[in-house]
Parts: C-alpha cells; structure tokens; sequence
C-alpha cells in the first residue's frame, strides 16, 4: 500500500485515499475552528450549570432555537463576580474549540457577565401570569382524583424513560389498571400540536377515568413543550382529570400549574394514579379480620339473648311461677303481720296517750282545778277592791277638802246665809220680791222659813 506521500503528479490514475483516524481528525477540526474563528463574545441563557469539586464550570447556552456547550476552568471561574444558575441571561467571552473526547463542538469560556433575565424564562413568567389571571391555575376549578381509575391514559413519549418507570410502578402497584400509552413527541417544535390534539382525542373519546402527561427531567428549552399554551388551554379544557409530571421535582412547567394535581416525578405521579395493591391487600385483611371479630361478637350476643329467653322461658313454666308466687305469699303474709304489729303497737299508743289525755281532762279535776283557779282570782280581785277603796277614799278626802275650802257651806259657818224664793232658786237682789212673800234662809246648821215683811228701799 502507497501512502499520499508516494503520489506524484506525474503518475497515472486517481490520487490515493487519504486515511484518518478520530484523533488527527478532531486535532484538523480544533486547529481549523481556533484559526478560523478567534475570542468571540456570545450572549444566552445558562442551563445545565455544573460545578464539580474540581473547580470547573460547565454549562449550555441555549436560545430558542439551539445550544452550545461551554466549558469554563480554573482560574477563570474565581474571577466571576456572581454564581451563576439556570435561567440567567449571561454574556461570555470565549474560544470556539473541540473536544476531542466526545468529538464534541463546544466553547472554551474566558469571562462571563450577567446579561439580565434568560428570555425562556420571562415567557415563563409573562404566560403564566396571564394564564393565572385568567383562573385557570384556580384550585377551585379542579377535580378530584378517581380512587380506582379502571383506565388510564398516559401522554408521552413511547419511548422515554418516563413512560418505563410509568408502566413499571403502576404493574407493580395496581396490576388491575388498564393503561393506554398514547405517543407524542415531548420535545421540539412539533410536540405542542401533537400534546394538544392527544389531549383532545383522549378526553372525547370518554374511555378514560384519568389522564397522565408526562416526560422525563430536562433543560427549560427541553420542556418548554409543556409550556405551551395550546397544551395549557387543552389540559384546562380536558373532560377528565389531568395529571401533570413534568421533569423532576425542582422542575415547574405551565401544564404543572393547570392540571388538577401536579407530581413531582412520573414515578410519583404513578403511584398517586393508583392504590397499592398490598396495603389494599392489607387493609382488606384487616377490614376481614374486623368483619370476622364482629361476627364473633354478634353471635356472641345472639347466644347470650338466646340463653336470656332460655332462662326467661324457664322462669314462665307453672311450677316455676308456682313456687315464685308461693314465696310472694309467704313474703307478702310475713308483710302483713309485720304490719299488723305495727299498726296494733301504734294504735296501743295511741290510745295510751288518748287515756293519758282524757284523765288529765276529768271533771272532777278540772273541778278542783277551777275552784282552785277560783279561789285565787276572789283572793285577787279581795286584794284589788281593797286597793281601790283606799285609792278612791283617798281621792275623796282630797276632793272634799277641796269643796270644803270653796264650799258656801265654810261661808254660812261664819254667820252669813243664803235666801232662797219659793221655786229654790238663790235670792241674789232685793229687786222684785214683794212683801208677804215667803222665802227660805240656810245657815250652817239648818234652814228657817221667812216671810218678807218690810222692804227697804
């Protein structure tokens, strides 16, 4: 064999095949990338940002439409005066290189400086503020879970990882389950379309007790499928249910928001979808063992009534009642002696007392109780005459003192007298008594009778 080195213009024929391997081509490709395009400045938005223990940095700047892996070493990296982070907008400075490893194109950073908010990210923001402001995020608005869906539709890629882990958890938990994988792009342009006319076809068809739309983790252009707003206004339109597990549970998407639960894994998402078929096992067995215990307890009861109405059956037999009235009599007999007695004694009593009674109220008693009484009110009524005849004698001697002292009778034992005319009245003037007219003089002693026989004038 010729190498390219034996060829000579001269010679006839083709030019030999010049033969490469993986590392002189990426060696041709890095040196024709370095030559062809110096330090540039770039501008984009930072995901899948990894800071080894090395001190490296690694990331992809992305737009809307394409991304590009960087690479940033030591010391560069102590030089950034921030941290950066997915979704921020940066601005680098870097060398366009290969790495030959992988034969991958990437970028070499020299310096990197924030360049404002990545432009995704404010869509983010921008639809899910005007889809919150229109209710659809309202968690009034949405539905209940059905406790054992009997059909699930799940809207994914057929052959991601999601719908594996998927399938795998719900086998595993809840075998009973009917689950449809309904295929759809999850990435790329023509993924929002194909979500949203699924979704559509799914909640028509009215076979489904739920739906489940899902994918695996991603960047925020990766699942920027989900943030649709087609796909959002199909979930919010959806007849049934609608599940969203989108990326990993740091990951939030638009559909995350309308759907009426959110999971944070697909595997999470399978495992709220359906029961776990042993813990329902479980539960069954015990709600059996309480089933049988109350079972046991009713006939436990059931028996106990029946050996209840035994004894009462037995206690209605005649020689039973018999006997039961016997010793009522005997009881009631025994009674009504002991009342008897009680009734006797108390009347006995009674009549003592009635006996003690009408002694005390005897005739002759009271005879010599009233001639007693008698005596003493005589001697006491004796006592108070006395006591008021020497009063009343006493006021008598004051009284007749006192007359005596302004009687005429004290005037007339001095010598004077009192004339009096026929009819007895006192004579007080000489003026119209007649001669011959008999009148009468009192003096202390006596009176005399008098004819007038002269008169003075």
């Amino acid at each position: 064999m010729r190498s390219s080195d034996d060829y000579s213009p001269d010679q006839a024929g083709p030019p030999p095949r010049q033969i490469l391997t993986p590392s002189s081509l990426n060696r041709l490709v890095r040196d024709l990338l370095e030559d062809a395009l110096p330090l540039i400045w770039i501008e984009g938005e930072l995901s899948n940002v990894a800071r080894p223990a090395s001190g490296h940095l690694y990331f992809t700047l992305k737009d809307a439409n394409a991304q590009v892996r960087c690479a940033m070493f030591r010391p560069k990296t102590t030089w950034l005066k921030f941290r950066p982070g997915d979704g921020m907008h940066v601005l680098v400075r870097a060398r366009v290189g290969l790495y030959e490893p992988r034969g991958e194109f990437q970028l070499v950073a020299e310096h990197m400086e924030p360049a404002g908010e990545g432009a995704l990210q404010r869509e983010f923001e921008q639809l899910k503020a005007r889809l919150d402001a229109e209710g659809l995020f309202d968690p009034a608005r949405k539905r209940p879970l059905p406790r054992y869906a009997r059909r699930i539709g799940v809207i994914t890629s057929a052959t991601g990882a999601a719908i594996r882990d998927v399938l795998s958890v719900m086998s595993r938990r809840w075998p009973l389950a009917d689950v449809d994988v309904l295929p759809v792009p999850v990435q790329g342009r023509e993924a929002p379309p194909a979500i949203v006319q699924m979704l559509r076809r799914a909640s028509a068809s009215g076979r489904y007790d739920v739906l489940l739309v899902t994918r695996g983790g991603g960047s925020l252009e990766d699942l920027w499928a989900f943030n649709d707003e087609q796909v959002a206004r199909a979930i919010h339109a959806s007849a049934v249910p609608v599940v969203s597990a989108v990326g990993h549970e740091i990951d939030f998407s638009i559909a995350d928001f309308v759907a009426d639960l959110r999971a944070p894994t697909p595997s999470a998402a399978a495992e709220l979808l359906v029961p776990d078929a042993h813990a329902l096992q479980r539960h069954l067995h015990q709600l059996q063992q309480r089933l049988v215990t109350l079972e046991q307890r009713r006939l436990q009861s059931r028996s106990q009534r029946v050996d209840h109405l035994f004894a009462r059956l037995q206690a209605q037999r005649p020689q039973a009642r018999l006997a039961r009235d016997r010793e009522r009599l005997i009881h009631l007999h025994r009674r009504l002696l002991g009342v008897q007695r009680e009734q006797t004694q108390h009347r006995r009593s009674q009549l003592e007392r009635a006996h003690a009674r009408l002694l005390a109220q005897h005739p002759k008693l009271r005879l010599t109780l009233l001639q007693r009484r008698s005596a003493e009110l005589m001697q006491r009524l004796r006592h108070a005459i006395e006591r008021k005849m020497e009063r009343d004698q006493l006021l008598l001697r004051q009284t007749g003192r006192a007359l005596h002292a302004i009687s005429p009778l004290a005037t007339l034992e001095r010598g004077y007298s009192i004339l009096f005319d026929k009819d007895g009245k006192v004579l007080r003037s000489a003026t119209g008594i007649d001669e011959g007219t008999p009148v009468r003089a009192r003096l202390a002693d006596g009176e005399l009778p008098l004819i007038v026989t002269k008169k003075d004038a």
